[in-house]
């Protein structure tokens, strides 16, 4: 198709512009949201643990947490997944999720095969990824500062370090 034959909105992918930046709007929020609930229970059950010396339970909280934040990532493939189907833009749901997937991972392993005027979407499903991504990463960074004071506790009660000296490390 020449561009002459092409129109305008289609031609500059506003299509793939406007349902991309709801969509990316709508994952962000999701991504946010529910960051915001791991990263919270995380931290006020670890300090807990902490104060109560379970040392091994905050291993277990933050390796399940980490899961959480994986299964997010899952879930927002999907979400892009489904909206690529309800829109129609790929054939077959499996399909849909499998761009969108190899799109927001920006892995890159599935040829574009959207529409013509739908092109940028693409580019917008990994920007979402990339930046899901990076918050997740510093989500994971502030999630050390327990899981490392319990594993070295953990270590230092395993020398058979006294307590009071145990209690001080922070």
């Amino acid at each position: 198709m020449s561009f002459a034959h092409m129109n305008l909105a289609t031609a500059i992918d506003l299509p793939g512009y406007l349902l991309g930046g709801f969509m990316l709007l709508v994952v962000m929020i999701f991504h946010g949201i529910v960051l915001l609930q791991i990263a919270k229970r995380y931290e006020v059950n670890t300090f807990l643990y902490l104060a109560e010396k379970k040392y091994s339970s905050v291993a277990i909280c933050f390796y399940i947490s980490v899961l959480y934040l994986f299964l997010t990532h899952v879930a927002e493939i999907l979400i892009w997944g489904f909206a690529l189907y309800g829109f129609k833009l790929i054939p077959g749901l499996g399909q849909c999720i499998l761009f969108s997937g190899s799109t927001y991972t920006a892995m890159g392993f599935m040829e574009d095969i959207l529409p013509d005027g739908w092109k940028m979407l693409a580019v917008i499903i990994a920007f979402s990824g990339m930046f899901a991504f990076s918050w997740t990463a510093s989500v994971m960074i502030s999630m050390t500062k327990n899981f490392r004071q319990a594993y070295t506790k953990l270590h230092m009660k395993k020398l058979n370090i006294s307590s009071e000296i145990i209690d001080r490390f922070e």
